[in-house]
């Protein structure tokens, strides 16, 4: 009898802790919720989130010839989602794939959703890290996987509708999500040395340039390798950014910061100085130039 109150009492305290971890609201510096780790389809319709959740989900219409396309194909799927309830493309994104999951009726259990932090200390970050090795750089992002590999992802919003994407992806898998440049340089990261990877410059530079969707895209990758203190990285792709675009002002501040936090104050001023030749009136650069020049007193 003892045993059976034991194995009770440990079932029931594992349910209650696992219930602790789905769906974590926590309130930022500005006292806005925000959902954060684990989270299900009832966290976001929960106040506040439902307020932008439910007439996303709502007024969504469902492309039914799709549909009946989706339905046999998706279940042979589990996906994986992260998406962040402070960003605006989640906020509409996120609704419309739920609309769309349960109109193929796809099985909850092949689906785990992860809400990211937007902090500096936790950039696209979750509590426990399901993210890690990832290269969730934007968010949301919808990964398909089959047999346990990946097959493909929808990075911020799809190409063409949700629903043409997921079939795409599904059934011949003809599919390029957004923000190929960020991805093929996640995957040169993954596969070769920083070493080998400079050598290669020369010809990395232009084929980037063809298909990078502007400045942004490799700095914010280049954000999700610095926050999550993979210096070496993420200083090699915001100096491959100014290479692609050596006009623009903010990827020498965000190589600048990289080099700061890497606690070199040389190559960091260089590159502020970099900025307020091209933005002279940046308070950023002003500001952090005057802290570094601070710091050496």
């Amino acid at each position: 009898m003892k045993r059976i109150l034991l194995f009770l009492t440990i079932l029931i305290s594992s349910q209650s802790a696992y219930s602790q971890t789905i769906n974590n609201v926590i309130k930022d510096d500005e006292g806005k919720e925000k959902l954060l780790g684990i989270i299900n389809k009832i966290g976001l319709e929960t106040a506040p989130f439902n307020t932008w959740f439910d007439p996303n989900y709502d007024d969504y219409l469902v492309n039914d010839k799709i549909i009946k396309k989706l339905k046999d194909s998706l279940n042979q799927y589990t996906i994986k989602v992260f998406l962040g309830t402070w960003c605006g493309d989640s906020k509409k994104e996120v609704p419309q794939f739920y609309s769309i999951l349960d109109a193929t009726k796809f099985p909850e259990s092949q689906l785990e959703v992860i809400a990211v932090d937007n902090t500096d200390d936790a950039y696209k970050q979750a509590p426990n890290h399901e993210e890690k090795g990832l290269n969730i750089h934007r968010v949301p992002t919808f990964i398909f996987y089959k047999n346990g590999k990946e097959v493909n992802r929808i990075v911020e919003h799809p190409n063409e509708t949700l629903e043409r994407d997921m079939l795409k992806i599904v059934t011949d898998n003809k599919y390029s999500p957004n923000y190929m440049a960020a991805n093929y340089l996640n995957y040169l990261l993954q596969e070769k040395t920083l070493d080998s990877l400079k050598l290669e410059e020369s010809t990395l530079v232009p084929r980037l340039a063809e298909f990078v969707k502007g400045s942004r895209e490799l700095n914010t990758f280049g954000y999700s390798l610095l926050r999550s203190n993979q210096l070496d990285k993420a200083l090699y792709v915001f100096d491959l950014n100014t290479k692609i675009f050596p006009y623009k002002y903010n990827v020498y501040d965000s190589l600048g910061e990289a080099y700061y936090k890497s606690e070199n104050n040389a190559e960091a001023l260089k590159n502020y100085y970099k900025v307020l030749s091209l933005k002279p009136d940046d308070k950023n650069a002003v500001e952090m130039i005057e802290k570094i020049k601070g710091d050496a007193k």
